[in-house]
Formats: structure tokens, C-alpha cells, sequence
């Protein structure tokens, strides 16, 4: 069974092995690729993909057009490319929140069968953060102050992975909560930096400049040890919420009806371009980390993310979206 923990370990082996020579038959791409992001402009994937669509495309010779078609904590943008026909279409997405729809969602506008798993491309912890002005430094003073009134808690969409993840750490750590669902990652961290709602989770990448400008106040890491880049921020799992672990993991999904000759050299030029030394310091700098993965390791990670939450969901039950 692939695991986040065997795909991180499996990824941060291969970004550390020399690039294969890539030859593309002129034939494919013969037009502009298109990257569907299903969710809106300057949330994790969306900055990822504007990253790699220029060396992507030179490395095709091609054009790479960054499209974003949101809605349904991105089952849109996923359906559109699950019915895409014409063989230059792929999703990049969190793949944790396409493993949840296909749990979550009984009326997706499409079958998950008809995606298949290309490769990952990097994983982002999540950072738990409120707003300045909210009087607590951890999960338990923030626990404590939700008895007296309940937390709003911003996420980019119900049931997307940044929402079960603070769903469970406020069920552990007995928060009093109402869940606040948006379009995306970028519009919740928005409203919490606003003032409007008083907490989110959500993926480093997008998070860390807005804590860094001091508009968040970050209250822990989704990772089991501390961080390099953030070395004073404790863990969540070390405040109590035992083995406590979370983030973004972006991949590249493509329909499974997809020419399999054409699949091998999109994905072989993914990896490629993730791999590339200046993408990945940009990446790093970000407090990302390049992770890629065969297609057969990508759906294994997928299955084990669904099983994960679905236990989560379970357990949850009425209070997916809230317990006040």
C-alpha cells in the first residue's frame, strides 16, 4: 500500500537522481495543452502551475494554457477534464480533495473512474493559522476560547482535505466550531487575513507569505517534526493532536481514455520540469517539496488518502460542519 509517507520518501529519492534524456514524437502535442485547475487563481495549485507551464511547454514545444474551472471543491474542473477527448487536457489539483470527492460526493458530474493518476509533483504542509487579533497561541488556549464562543473556521470547500483536517484537530482538541466553505484555498486564507472568519488550514505555499507579512498568525505545521524554514512553529501533532499529519499533495491527473504512448511522455516531461533546479529552490523556498511518482504509486496514494478520510467522515458524522 502507498502511503504519503512512501511517496514523500519515494519522491525526494528520485528528485535526487540525474535526469533521463526525453525524446517527444512530433506528432503529440500537434496543439496547445491546457492545465485545468479546479479551483481559483493563487491557491497552491494555481501557483504550481503557472510555475511549470512555461518550461513545460518549451520542453513540448508547445503552448501550455493555465485554465481555472472551480466549483464543487473542484469536482468542475475535474469533470472537464475527465470528458476531455482531445488528448491535451490535464488536471493538477490536490490530489487528496479528488480522492475525497470520489468518497464524499454521491452525484459527481463525472465517474472517477474515467481519471487515472499521471504523477505527483509536490506536497505543501498545511499551516494552521487565525487571524491576528484572535487572544490564543496554540490549539488549546484556541479550544479554550471556543467554549466561550464558537470558531469560524474558513476552508476552500466542504469536504476538501484542508477542511476534514481542521474538522479533525477541533474534534481531538474539543473546539467549539462552524464550518465557512469558499471556492478555494486562496479566497479562505483571504477571509481569515480580513478579519471575517477567525480560522483556516490550508497549504503552505499559499499561506506562508501572508504570515510572513503578518496579516495570519500561524498556531502550528501539519508535520510530524518542525520545519527548517519555520523553526519556532510548533507541530500540530506536538500540542497534543496525536500523529497529527496533513497538506497539499499536488499531482497530475489525465482521463483514463487518454492515448497511453501520449500519457508516458507527458508525465516523463512533468517530472522532468519539476525537477528542473530553479523550480525546485522556488518550491523549497516556499516550504514545498518536489515529490513525483510512476502512475500505479499515484492511484495507490489516492486509495490510501480515501480511506483515510472516509474514516475521518465516519467518525465525524453530523459535525462535518460544525458542533456549536
Amino acid at each position: 500500500m502507498t502511503t504519503r509517507r512512501t511517496i514523500l520518501r519515494a519522491g525526494a529519492a528520485a528528485a535526487s537522481l540525474p535526469l533521463p534524456a526525453f525524446t517527444f514524437a512530433a506528432a503529440w502535442p500537434d496543439r496547445p495543452l491546457s492545465i485545468i485547475v479546479p479551483f481559483p487563481p493563487g491557491g497552491t495549485s494555481d501557483v504550481i502551475a503557472r510555475l511549470i507551464s512555461g518550461p513545460l511547454g518549451e520542453m513540448l514545444k508547445t503552448t501550455v494554457v493555465v485554465e481555472n474551472k472551480t466549483g464543487a471543491n473542484g469536482a468542475v474542473g475535474a469533470a472537464a477534464v475527465a470528458q476531455a477527448s482531445n488528448e491535451h487536457t490535464m488536471l493538477l489539483s490536490d490530489m487528496s480533495s479528488l480522492a475525497i470527492n470520489a468518497v464524499m460526493e454521491k452525484a459527481l458530474p463525472y465517474k472517477p473512474a474515467q481519471l487515472a493518476g499521471a504523477t505527483m509533483l509536490a506536497y505543501s504542509p498545511h499551516l494552521l493559522c487565525t487571524h491576528p487579533s484572535v487572544p490564543a497561541s496554540n490549539v488549546k488556549e484556541l479550544a479554550e476560547l471556543s467554549r466561550k464562543k464558537p470558531i469560524n473556521i474558513a476552508s476552500s470547500g466542504i469536504g476538501s482535505a484542508n477542511h476534514l483536517g481542521a474538522v479533525e484537530i477541533a474534534l481531538a482538541s474539543g473546539m467549539k466550531f462552524v464550518h465557512v466553505p469558499f471556492r478555494g484555498g486562496a479566497q479562505s486564507i483571504a477571509d481569515v487575513a480580513a478579519g471575517n472568519t477567525q480560522l483556516v488550514l490550508n497549504g503552505m505555499l499559499a499561506t506562508l507569505p501572508l504570515v510572513q507579512a503578518g496579516r495570519l498568525k500561524l498556531l502550528g505545521i501539519s508535520k510530524r517534526s518542525r520545519m527548517a524554514l519555520l523553526p519556532d512553529a510548533p507541530t500540530i501533532a506536538e500540542q497534543g493532536i496525536k500523529d497529527f499529519e496533513s497538506g497539499t499533495y499536488q499531482g497530475i491527473a489525465i482521463p483514463t481514455a487518454m492515448n497511453k504512448a501520449n500519457a508516458e511522455r507527458l508525465a516523463a516531461a512533468l517530472i522532468a520540469v519539476i525537477r528542473i533546479p530553479e523550480i525546485r529552490a522556488k518550491l523549497a523556498a516556499a516550504g514545498a517539496e518536489v515529490m513525483t511518482s510512476t502512475p500505479k504509486e499515484t492511484s495507490e496514494f489516492l486509495a490510501a488518502e480515501a480511506k483515510r478520510w472516509s474514516g475521518l467522515i465516519k467518525r465525524a458524522g453530523s459535525q462535518l460542519e460544525g458542533n456549536a
